[in-house]
């Protein structure tokens, strides 16, 4: 599928590179409404720690994907916001140069096995699916987005990345947490 038209709004960039590597199939369970690197000033994106905010009102649906959620090997900490939102941090300090590389928004130079999960986590009839493959491959796209851009190949491979990076203000949660020393740390 050819890119024919530039993505300019923001979009979460933890949720498109980061959330699936968690290895959660997409319509397994449900996705979180949103996902951040920053929470307050409790975690830092250098802390290396996805936040998922997952708001789940139908009580039978949020047990059994709860429950999914607490199993998960990367998760550390489960913090319940109120009767529907919950906070799930994951944590990826065991991919350090390649989280550098995201912070960075260097999405291309991702490790490959890596860059082949966040692609296989879209379905590639979808959209999305263009986009995120021209982010990690963006040699490929080059010249589909030179012509969009009006500009010549050379200055996009110069520049090496067709996304941009992410905005730290922007993927930081920023919420009132009740009894903040009593988080409850799982791991």
């Amino acid at each position: 599928m050819a890119i024919k038209a530039i993505y300019k709004k923001y979009f979460q960039k933890s949720k498109i590179f980061i959330y699936p590597l968690l290895d959660i199939k997409r319509g397994t369970f449900i996705i979180p409404n949103e996902t951040y690197v920053n929470l307050n000033d409790t975690h830092s994106y250098k802390d290396m720690k996805l936040i998922c905010l997952y708001e789940m009102s139908d009580t039978k649906n949020m047990n059994l994907n709860k429950e999914k959620l607490l199993k998960h090997n990367r998760l550390v900490e489960h913090i319940e916001l109120d009767n529907d939102s919950n906070l799930f941090i994951f944590d990826f300090s065991d991919l350090t140069d390649d989280w550098k590389k995201f912070i960075d928004g260097k999405y291309s130079k991702l490790d490959e096995k890596l860059k082949r999960k966040i692609l296989n986590y879209f379905d590639k009839h979808s959209g999305n699916y263009a986009y995120v493959k021209s982010y990690l491959y963006p040699e490929d796209f080059f010249n589909d987005y030179a012509i969009l851009l009006n500009v010549d190949n050379e200055m996009l491979e110069t520049v090496g990345e067709l996304c941009d990076k992410p905005d730290l203000e922007k993927e930081t949660l920023t919420i009132l947490i009740n009894n903040i020393t009593e988080l409850k740390v799982l791991k």
